[in-house]
């Protein structure tokens, strides 16, 4: 009786995880980028998936006019086995070698751009096991994270800015989705202690997102502050559009 009753829970909360997807739009079934960072990391790589399929096609096709021209013609069963070369090839390199996601260890190694970039892949694998309101703020995070990259370009790696983006990004996010993770799915929606592990993992994402936001508008501050003054600058040397500037003529 216990065990079928056990079985029911899990059958209601996988129908509930069911309808919260759908309610996302399918979400969880779409291989769509949460930024750029993760887009172009994909992008490299159905490129290299391109040109093993290109190569290997061009080998096919060369070895085959070599024994053609050896045994004098390969005939038509010489053509249907290249073109049947040629088909495994394609299929062969478009499903391997499969995108590498990745893993949580390796998201703090190199440079805090680099870590974004990773962080954007890993969370997106791990969308399909988040609730439906903790996906539409992951897919928030990649947008700022997009934003952050940007202004971490060429950023000294032991600026306060940087170090935070470490901590943040590289160390609290992962470890927060791990231990959301681990705890099994018919307890994810179960109250303790006034909230559930689904509402608990919405509402720290959404710490970290405000978190994220904050250290890009403090980067962001030196470069706007930085083109105030280059914009003033102008304007005492060459007058603004009202004021005609009293210098050259």
């Amino acid at each position: 009786m216990a065990d079928l009753t056990h079985d029911s829970d899990r059958l209601i909360d996988q129908g509930r995880a069911l309808v919260q997807d759908n309610q996302a739009g399918g979400r969880h079934r779409q291989a769509v980028s949460i930024g750029r960072g993760s887009a172009e990391a994909k992008r490299n790589h159905l490129i290299r998936k391109i040109k093993r399929i290109a190569i290997s096609i061009v080998v096919i096709v060369v070895t085959a006019g070599i024994i053609g021209g050896i045994v004098n013609g390969i005939g038509f069963t010489g053509v249907m086995l290249t073109m049947l070369a040629i088909f495994a090839a394609i299929v062969a390199f478009t499903v391997f070698p499969r995108m590498k996601v990745p893993k949580r260890a390796d998201l703090n190694r190199g440079d805090v751009q680099q870590l974004v970039s990773r962080t954007e892949l890993w969370l997106e694998a791990q969308r399909p096991a988040l609730p439906a309101p903790a996906v539409g703020l992951i897919d928030q995070i990649g947008v700022q994270l997009d934003g952050l990259g940007v202004q971490l370009d060429g950023i000294d790696q032991t600026h306060p800015a940087a170090v935070e983006t470490r901590k943040l990004v590289g160390e609290t996010l992962p470890e927060m989705v791990d231990a959301y993770r681990k705890i099994p799915q018919h307890l994810r929606r179960e109250a303790r202690n006034g909230s559930t592990p689904d509402a608990q993992l919405t509402e720290s994402l959404g710490k970290i997102s405000e978190e994220i936001d904050s250290v890009t508008r403090q980067l962001a501050d030196g470069a706007l502050d930085d083109l105030a003054i280059r914009t003033r600058y102008l304007d005492y040397r060459y007058g603004t559009a009202d004021e005609p500037s009293s210098g050259l003529n």
